[in-house]
């Protein structure tokens, strides 16, 4: 059994090809114990693997379907040990997991997911692989915004916000993509998976009830703009 460096952190291989599920998943790891990394394609995916070592792969199944058992398997070409992989999938279904398990997969998420389930999964993986027990640093801050991913906290400034599941899930999904604007299918199905309705406004109520909660009061769009025709992007500055 491998054992990892006391001081440095897990280094995360991230194969996703949703560009803002793969910023929630470094996002969520980054602000822990993790240092992670992402790659578009094989060529940019087998560079890191040769020149940073990953110690863990998460990695969506569905888009890197062809070359995922290649890139964390054992290969003389790469030189590298066997890489424990987390696998995420939109399906839920048993032969859907069943078959990942057969080709090698440590764990599976099922998208959506939470972030404090996937650093539950992670530390369970890095103690099953690495017999080590992890500390973790759960707290993702945005300007005055933190947000407690464990405890399921959310403050702005002094003051606590409460927040549905849904809620604290579209605020972080908006937060770990800041300046970039999500569409309402981007978050339709970072947070609600393949079971919605393409008609439906969900995405709206939701936004409008965050904001509501976001601002206080205030007249003025607080973290929160819509741009008209796409969807919603998370302001860096007020």
């Amino acid at each position: 059994m491998s054992v990892l460096r006391q001081s440095s952190p897990l280094r995360v291989l991230v194969l996703v090809e949703q560009g803002p599920l793969a910023e929630v998943i470094k996002l969520t790891l980054n602000h822990g114990f993790c240092a992670a990394r992402d790659a578009r394609d094989v060529s940019e995916a087998t560079a890191i693997l040769e020149d940073w070592r990953p110690e863990l792969t998460v990695i969506d199944i569905e888009s890197w379907r062809d070359q995922w058992e290649h890139l964390t398997s054992s290969s003389p070409f790469l030189g590298v040990p066997r890489i424990p992989v987390l696998a995420l999938t939109r399906r839920g279904d048993l032969k859907t997991k069943l078959l990942a398990f057969e080709q090698g997969v440590d764990d599976i998420m099922t998208v959506p997911f939470s972030p404090e389930e996937l650093l539950a999964r992670v530390v369970a993986i890095t103690r099953r692989c690495y017999d080590q027990s992890v500390p973790l640093t759960p707290m993702i801050k945005v300007g005055d915004l933190e947000i407690d991913i464990i405890n399921r906290q959310v403050n702005v400034g002094s003051s606590v916000l409460h927040l549905t599941g849904i809620g604290l899930s579209l605020l972080y999904l908006l937060a770990a993509n800041p300046g970039k604007v999500l569409t309402r299918d981007e978050i339709m199905d970072a947070i609600y998976g393949i079971d919605y309705m393409p008609e439906s406004n969900v995405v709206d109520q939701h936004v409008r009830n965050l904001r509501i909660k976001l601002q206080k009061g205030s007249r003025k769009p607080r973290f929160i703009a819509t741009v008209p025709g796409q969807g919603y992007r998370f302001l860096l500055s007020e």
